[in-house]
């Protein structure tokens, strides 16, 4: 009886598993086929539907996320799909949102390669792709400002005054991004050094 409850509780689970891991490839693949305009775009919207909608991560989980994306070599799509699947449902869950996010791309661009030429001479083309980064643009700013804000909301003049300062480096000084957010990361593990060593004194 004992193992017949154990089995049955055991199948649940893993139907419950293959839903959530097929919920999670469904999401990616929606995502990724309606976005426009980088990796941001794709990244506010998977704080949309995963924060939001379906409630798997914290606000401040894909924070975390978007921060990694951003900072590690390769696409920011892929990069976040990454993470975001590992941390739902480990190696698998990460290659299932891999999946999610590649294959839409993939066959768009498979399709446009062939037809290239046409694409590229196209006028109605060429004017729905202008429209459509002033959208582009408009989600990138949305994405910009609740960074801000959750920056702003930690209440720590150090990341304040860093996140000041890396907008000035970047937009009005030109400083390479890679540089911005590598010092960034030496000021944040600076600073972590510190918090641990000031713990650590606290405990003694």
């Amino acid at each position: 009886s004992t193992h017949c409850i154990s089995s049955a509780a055991s199948d649940v689970y893993k139907r419950q598993r293959l839903a959530r891991l097929w919920k999670l490839f469904l999401s990616t693949l929606y995502i990724s086929s309606f976005t426009f305009g980088g990796g941001f775009v794709i990244v506010s919207l998977m704080k949309k539907k995963f924060v939001e909608d379906l409630q798997w991560l914290e606000e401040e989980e894909m924070l975390d996320i978007t921060a990694i994306a951003q900072s590690s070599p390769g696409p920011i799509p892929i990069n976040a799909s990454v993470i975001l699947g590992y941390r739902m449902y480990g190696v698998i869950g990460s290659l299932v949102a891999i999946l999610g996010t590649a294959l839409p791309p993939m066959i768009i661009i498979s399709v446009i390669s062939v037809f290239y030429t046409q694409f590229r001479s196209n006028r109605i083309i060429a004017i729905a792709l202008q429209v459509m980064r002033a959208g582009v643009a408009a989600v990138i700013f949305d994405v910009v400002i609740n960074l801000a804000k959750n920056v702003i909301a930690t209440k720590r003049t150090l990341y304040i005054l860093l996140m000041a300062t890396a907008f000035v480096g970047k937009v009005i000084l030109g400083v390479d991004a890679m540089i911005v957010i590598l010092c960034c990361l030496v000021v944040g593990l600076v600073d972590l050094a510190m918090e641990l060593r000031s713990n650590r004194k606290v405990v003694a």
